[in-house]
């Protein structure tokens, strides 16, 4: 028995005439749809904010003040008699859509685009990977559905831009709050020899070799780490036995400033340590912190309401 192929069908309305749109789908025998708006759409962002880096501006416009309702019926001819009974009387246009098999749990990725980071940098979306890359930048490969930060959050964002400019070739990295690995692998991209990552989610772990994976780097090059910096001192001391030229922190102003304490342990001579996830209204209490730490803040960097700074020891 062949497996049903179905069709999605979708019709765009105003807000105001939503419930009548509705009301007349029933009355012609709908039996159930779905229905999505902007505050719909704005939702799935916000539950899914290891995606939303990749929604441009030009879809959170198309999406501003709309309706949507879908409905489906089956690919072939009694699917395509049930759909001209059902929009009997509703004089608008409409889409169809076949679905695939794995069209129902890939149908986000129609949210997420390629998209340039800083000078150097290019983020795309894994299944994109075959599209070309503009000339002279350097592609980093990632899978948005292996959850955690995929993208650039503009503190994500203001980290990779310091990335271009703090990763040395040929010398170490340390990413604290790695999520994804993004900022690690990134800076693996540009040249470091290689990168220790450390989570505080043990998921992190394999979600972080997977995407290196998808950027060919191996654990030849790549360690990555569940635990807890600030408590775990066998963690510490296993860290601390090699010092890095670059150590970053995307993480929240009240665990960088406990976490600023720790910093020296990891620094070598004349390395940068890059922190970000900072709300700007407690920036320059970050930068007191890693001031009273002995760490000197030489770069700030802003972007829509979030900072970014960057601090070498005295």
């Amino acid at each position: 028995m062949e497996d049903v192929k179905w069709l999605e069908v979708t019709l765009d309305t105003a807000r105001e005439e939503l419930d009548g749109l509705c009301a007349r789908l029933t009355g012609n025998g709908v039996t159930g749809f779905a229905i999505e708006d902007e505050a719909d759409f704005q939702n799935f962002l916000e539950q899914n904010r290891q995606y939303w880096d990749y929604v441009d501006d030009g879809l959170l416009e198309r999406m501003r003040g709309v309706c949507r309702v879908k409905f489906y019926v089956t690919d072939d001819a009694h699917g395509r008699r049930q759909l001209a009974e059902w929009l009997t009387g509703i004089d608008r246009p409409y889409t169809l859509s076949p679905l695939g098999e794995n069209d129902w749990a890939h149908s986000w990725q129609k949210y997420y685009k390629p998209m340039a980071v800083g000078e150097r940098l290019y983020i795309v979306p894994e299944w994109e990977r075959e599209e070309p890359v503009p000339a002279g930048k350097v592609p980093l490969y990632l899978n948005p559905g292996l959850t955690f930060g995929t993208g650039s959050h503009a503190s994500t964002q203001l980290c990779l831009m310091g990335l271009e400019e703090y990763t040395v070739p040929g010398k170490p990295v340390l990413d604290l709050g790695c999520g994804s690995g993004i900022l690690s692998i990134a800076a693996l991209a540009l040249g470091a020899s290689h990168a220790v990552a450390v989570d505080i989610d043990p998921k992190a772990v394999d979600v972080a070799y997977e995407n290196a994976a998808l950027n060919g780097i191996g654990k030849d090059r790549y360690r990555v780490l569940a635990g807890n910096v600030l408590s775990d001192q066998g963690l510490v001391a296993d860290l601390a036995r090699e010092k890095y030229a670059l150590v970053l922190a995307n993480i929240v102003a009240d665990v960088i400033i406990p976490l600023s304490a720790r910093a020296d342990a990891f620094l070598d001579r004349g390395a940068v340590f890059l922190c970000s996830g900072i709300i700007d209204t407690r920036a320059d209490e970050v930068a007191a912190a890693l001031e009273g730490n002995g760490l000197r803040v030489f770069r700030r960097r802003e972007q829509k309401g979030w900072v970014s700074l960057a601090a070498r020891r005295d």
